[in-house]
């Protein structure tokens, strides 16, 4: 019964979208735990490309069930687009999605709520999606969540909404100068989505136990990266929830000792969209041919990413707050053509020099990176599927990096296709 986690180290954007898809072969269950529509997992399947906001990447393989569970905010909208436009390509997703009843709703104030406060912080915006997830889980830790299961209780939500609104109201017309919301419209509003979703709500908590007990595999897939984590990243520039493996037990309602293998996934370089410190960013000519070469726009809003060298102090503290057991490296291939490559092996300040993450932000805005330089390959590794076929000195980066971070690497990422992928350990069974 081994369960693995697919969790990022960076910034997010690591490429777990592909790393979960070419891990559901070997799963019975396929779990988000965590965020919101404001995730983006790019998967690319005999040659068409999809893009996921909500849906577990397990969605593209039929007979594996996937589970949305309590710790998502979803959007209604989002998540029944995402639906129809796989089944406009000939995905049917019928019996095989399950949400959590115990999950909260995004709803039409939150997105509101959310645009207007960045607009209003002008330059001091987070860079946020506008999407409403914080807002969705302020209101989940104030109490003031809507969840799905609050949707059978006509009583109860028309109460809820209307003790909301005059809150929310107030916010948006007084303090942001918007329009805000009916109460009555807002009630269809929700028993519509209800009745459109209804058949995909589960006890998705009794089903993973179930799952557990009956000996299948669980593959759990994290949404964005650790240094995004709400309690453990660059905060507040971070998203509004936790990302860690942690995040597995509270968002899905599972216990700890059941989470067996967890596989941090990075890419050989870094990347950040939005704002925020970004100790090795590169905003010169070798930053700008590392997103083009990459294509390092956001699969989400299209925002271009910011691109630097791969962080080992950034990826060795995510790989200790999740218990990491290994390293799914991506995007190698982009990195072909460099006569040499840097690795940050530690921030410097005001002559010190730091081995891990500082915890002051403004002591991380400052850090001056220190690298260590290797030799490139200069040797295409694109579409390789074993580690014998690549260059030497591509190698020896990956085993740089691994020795550095003190995890082997089970996975290796040569381009955006399933097939595009060398194997080297299976996280299922190697799980304990």
């Amino acid at each position: 019964m081994p369960s693995v986690a697919v969790i990022g180290t960076q910034w997010g954007d690591e490429g777990k979208g592909k790393i979960v898809d070419v891990l559901t072969p070997s799963a019975d269950v396929v779990a988000r735990f965590q965020g919101g529509a404001n995730a983006g997992h790019t998967v690319v399947a005999e040659g068409q490309q999809y893009i996921l906001h909500l849906l577990p990447a397990g969605v593209l393989h039929p007979g594996k069930r996937a589970v949305i569970g309590n710790g998502v905010v979803v959007d209604p909208v989002a998540l029944y687009e995402e639906i129809e436009g796989l089944r406009g390509r000939g995905i049917e997703i019928k019996d095989n999605l399950f949400i959590s009843r115990r999950a909260h709703l995004i709803l039409p104030y939150h997105r509101a709520i959310e645009q207007a406060r960045e607009a209003l912080r002008g330059e001091r915006r987070i860079g946020t999606t506008g999407r409403g997830i914080g807002p969705a889980y302020s209101d989940k830790i104030d109490r003031l969540g809507i969840r799905f299961a609050d949707l059978f209780d006509e009583p109860l939500l028309h109460d809820r909404l209307r003790t909301n609104l005059t809150e929310k109201n107030i916010l948006l017309e007084q303090a942001y100068g918007q329009r805000g919301f009916q109460l009555d419209e807002l009630f269809a509003w929700c028993l519509a989505w209800r009745d459109k979703l209804a058949a995909y709500l589960a006890d998705t908590g009794q089903l993973l136990r179930e799952a557990i007990l009956k000996g299948e595999n669980l593959l759990f897939e994290g949404a964005h990266g650790t240094m995004l984590d709400i309690d453990h990243g660059t905060y507040p520039y971070v998203t509004s929830s936790n990302i860690t493996a942690g995040a597995i037990s509270t968002g899905l309602g599972i216990p700890p000792s059941r989470i067996n293998h967890v596989l941090g996934v990075a890419k050989a370089y870094t990347t950040r969209v939005g704002m925020g410190p970004f100790p090795t960013e590169l905003c010169d000519a070798v930053g700008e041919r590392m997103r083009t070469e990459g294509a390092e726009y956001g699969a989400t809003t299209g925002r271009a990413r910011r691109c630097g060298w791969f962080d080992v102090v950034m990826v060795r503290h995510a790989a200790w707050l999740s218990g990491c057991t290994s390293l799914g490296l991506t995007k190698l291939d982009v990195l072909d053509r460099y006569e040499s490559i840097k690795i940050c092996v530690g921030y410097a300040y005001r002559g010190k020099v730091f081995e891990h993450i500082p915890e002051e932000l403004d002591i991380l805005l400052q850090c001056q990176p220190q690298y260590e330089e290797m030799p490139g390959w200069q040797e295409s590794t694109a579409g390789m599927t074993s580690y014998e076929q690549l260059p030497a000195r591509a190698r020896a980066y990956i085993e740089e990096l691994s020795r550095r971070i003190e995890l082997p690497v089970s996975i290796i990422s040569t381009g955006s296709g399933r097939e595009q992928t060398i194997p080297l350990r299976d996280p299922f069974a190697s799980a304990p």
